[in-house]
């Protein structure tokens, strides 16, 4: 298993130090300490309202959403923690464009900042296609620790999946419990 799959990218330093916290079993505590808040978004229509909400106060402008699901569909295996998608339709002669935000199921029981942190992301899509530069800066507009709240979502994310992994001998190889 690829324990720090999700950190791939950052540097050697970085991955030392979360292999340290992996190692000493604290990664887990610091994470708890840091984002003890859950939230209260817990079906599709509170995390609708949720998002709206947010839109409406950074990007009052832009077109407006149809729809914003819970999708128990996506995984973080295929690298998809959110999407966001314009569905055009033929409606009357015109084209409309209805417009969807979809966030995966682990959101609902994930920090308060993550469940933030995912809106934010897909919510900065509706302007910007690509992760570039201007697309980032649209982030951090509307969420001014996001690349903290990213890093820390990817410790997360590396956090449930140890968790979740069978237990391990001292060689690395599967325990018998």
């Amino acid at each position: 298993m690829d324990e720090l799959r999700y950190l791939r990218g950052y540097g050697e330093r970085v991955m030392d130090q979360v292999r340290a916290l992996i190692d000493s079993g604290r990664l887990a505590e610091l994470l708890r300490n840091r984002y003890s808040a859950s939230h209260e978004v817990r079906d599709d229509k509170a995390l609708f309202e949720y998002v709206v909400a947010i839109k409406e106060r950074y990007m009052r402008k832009a077109e407006p959403l149809n729809k914003v699901i819970y999708d128990n569909k996506l995984h973080v295996v295929k690298h998809a923690l959110g999407t966001h998608t314009a569905i055009s339709r033929n409606h009357g002669g015109k084209l409309k464009a209805a417009r969807e935000i979809r966030i995966a199921t682990l959101f609902r029981d994930a920090p308060a900042e993550f469940l933030e942190m995912i809106a934010v992301h897909e919510l900065a899509h509706l302007k910007h296609r690509d992760h570039d530069k201007s697309f980032y800066q649209l982030c951090e507009h509307m969420s001014p620790h996001y690349h903290q709240l990213e890093f820390d979502l990817r410790l997360y994310l590396t956090q449930l999946e140890l968790a979740a992994a069978p237990s391990r001998d001292r060689d690395g190889a599967a325990g018998a419990d």
